[in-house]
């Protein structure tokens, strides 16, 4: 499970824009390599929506199912704030829900992610036809 913890207003290249949220994953312990003791940690990552600040405002403390990913990317410079040391990366961590993440198990050889439609769900004249349930 993760945690909508915050969100931040972010600007698209043309100038509109859009609201992040930004998720926490679960407490893990983590041991330190100056210290050799643990500390504890959480994974965080941004969420694009389509969401306005009211709502993003609104969401905060909801739960959703799924997890923090470390997934690599193309080398990117960070600057660590406490430090003001510039580094390397070459991850990122990402959000990845419970059956994405189950369904790119079962089709790690294909990217895409296939679903079946019931046609008989569809209208086959044009028109809206509801079906009653005995």
């Amino acid at each position: 499970m993760v945690r909508i913890i915050s969100y931040k207003s972010r600007q698209r290249e043309d100038g509109t824009s859009f609201c992040a949220l930004e998720v926490q994953g679960g407490i893990e312990m983590v041991l330190s390599q100056k210290t050799n003791q643990y500390y504890a940690t959480a994974k965080k990552t941004f969420i694009s929506s389509t969401f306005d600040e009211q709502t993003c405002q609104a969401l905060i403390g909801t739960e959703m199912p799924g997890s923090i990913q470390k997934q690599e990317c193309e080398p990117y410079e960070y600057v660590v704030r406490e430090t003001g040391e510039s580094i390397i990366l070459q991850h990122r961590f990402v959000y990845v829900p419970d059956n994405i993440d189950s369904l790119r198990k079962t089709k790690a050889s294909n990217p895409l992610i296939e679903f079946e439609s019931d046609l008989e769900a569809f209208s086959k004249n044009g028109k809206y036809d509801a079906v009653l349930a005995d």
